[in-house]
């Protein structure tokens, strides 16, 4: 390994623990009470050190949010690129991202930027390009392709893949959200997203 390897090794692994720290302090105390001191401690370095990765706590908050959705943007790209069935496929994409938005740490994140953009909208922006409309854009991708194959009808594949996310999320979401029902376990999430391909199928299938 070459000395310029493995600074660039250094530097990076210094700048996920920046980002697990900043986690840390945005879930606990929400994006306009954390301090970028608060960060710096957490880490074991100076205020100083986070600022030759990150500009401001903004440019952390958009680095920490884009880092958070891309685990799930890998996932949703894996099953995507597969070439089986079109209602396989939806399965297996509604209950990666039931089981990922419905997480602890999802949840939190998405109270917390519902709650921070009212003030400071830029956040919101970031979130929700970095997260649902990417997400939303590479189904609509998929459902482009699958309609041009007449796997699917031809549609606003857009507008369907808005439709399909939200008939997976739209009743457990706003209960989990509101906290009136705990995580639904596996069978429920099978449940939901089974109802969901079969009315997207009615609508959008094959004739």
């Amino acid at each position: 390994m070459t000395v310029e390897t493995k600074i660039r090794l250094d530097r990076d692994a210094r700048r996920e623990a920046i980002l697990e720290a900043a986690q840390a302090v945005f879930m606990e105390a929400g994006f306009a009470a954390a301090s970028m001191s608060e960060i710096a401690a957490r880490v074991g370095g100076s205020k100083g050190t986070l600022y030759n990765y990150f500009k401001s706590k903004e440019e952390l908050f958009e680095a920490y949010i884009q880092r958070f959705c891309a685990f799930q943007q890998e996932a949703m790209d894996d099953l995507l690129s597969r070439r089986g069935d079109v209602r396989e496929t939806l399965r297996d994409v509604g209950l990666s991202f039931l089981r990922f938005s419905l997480s602890e740490t999802a949840l939190r994140n998405l109270a917390m930027v519902a709650a921070e953009s009212r003030r400071a909208p830029e956040i919101g922006r970031v979130f929700y390009a970095a997260g649902p409309m990417r997400g939303v854009e590479r189904l609509a991708d998929f459902m482009a392709a699958a309609a041009a194959e007449g796997r699917l009808r031809p549609c606003d594949p857009l507008c369907a893949a808005h439709q399909f996310i939200g008939l997976c999320q739209n009743r457990l979401l706003k209960a989990c959200l509101c906290n009136v029902m705990s995580r639904p376990d596996a069978e429920s999430l099978d449940s939901e997203v089974s109802s969901a391909v079969d009315t997207f199928m009615a609508a959008f299938g094959p004739r």
